[in-house]
């Protein structure tokens, strides 16, 4: 098995993983119905594109399915980024939380469309159209609540501001990401960088909301494998039904 192309595997579905649990969480709590029904639709995108890696990850571990890699991992064995952990504090956080996610999800799938692993192209190929829809709607709110009333525009800010220390990992590099670059198979993230602060200083300045500043937060990410407070609780539920009855099928 390749054991970094493996691992790769591994940080794109328990991303789209975690975030997809999140979104459900939020069902029948957003603001209005046809809201709540798209952070839904988003959530089951997502949870799409995490079974297709998870199915890619479990052929070429040999010994596994895509449930099991999804119910029965070890919080330490999950390697999504820290900020799809985050609560879903009230919606400006999801909101925040979605546009952050939906930036470097356009840009990273537009490259992994070209990327020399087949079906990464291939699962990368559909889910761009889904993200091109998830950051145009996340966008739109960004630029909506930023434009609003005083108070939307003030707590929207506080939303960007707590929400930026979690950005620095999606542009980490290690020995695993630069190996799979060189091989044509992983996307450039300091290409990724750039993209990603252009658009998003473009959709604050429209909603008239300043960019944050932050230093870097952390020295594990959850790519590696480290996890911050938030993890153990959301597999705590995640994989209650698994744990309870593990022979029951569908």
């Amino acid at each position: 098995m390749n054991q970094e192309l493996y691992q790769y595997t591994l940080r794109l579905a328990d991303t789209a993983l975690i975030l997809s649990h999140r979104l459900c969480e939020y069902t029948s709590c957003g603001p209005f119905l046809e809201e709540d029904l798209a952070s839904m639709n988003t959530g089951l995108d997502l949870i799409g594109q995490a079974e297709a890696f998870l199915k890619y990850a479990a052929e070429m571990s040999g010994n596994t399915n895509e449930d099991k890699l999804a119910f029965q991992r070890n919080e330490e064995d999950y390697k999504n980024f820290h900020i799809v952990e985050y609560p879903n504090t009230d919606f400006g956080y999801l909101v925040t939380r979605q546009f952050y996610m939906d930036v470097f999800n356009y840009f990273n799938y537009s490259q992994l469309v070209n990327s020399k692993d087949v079906t990464i192209a291939a699962i990368a190929g559909k889910a761009i159209k889904e993200v091109t829809y998830h950051l145009k709607r996340s966008s739109e709110w960004i630029v909506r609540l930023g434009d609003g009333t005083a108070e939307s525009k003030e707590r929207i800010q506080a939303c960007l501001n707590d929400l930026w220390m979690y950005v620095d990992e999606f542009f980490e590099t290690d020995e695993i990401h630069e190996n799979l670059q060189r091989q044509g198979i992983a996307a450039d993230l300091d290409v990724i960088r750039k993209q990603w602060h252009q658009k998003v200083e473009e959709v604050l300045q429209e909603a008239t909301l300043t960019k944050p500043e932050g230093a870097k937060y952390s020295l594990v990410y959850g790519k590696d494998g480290g996890h911050t407070e938030y993890m153990g609780f959301i597999l705590c539920e995640m994989q209650y039904l698994n744990n309870r009855y593990p022979e029951a099928i569908w």
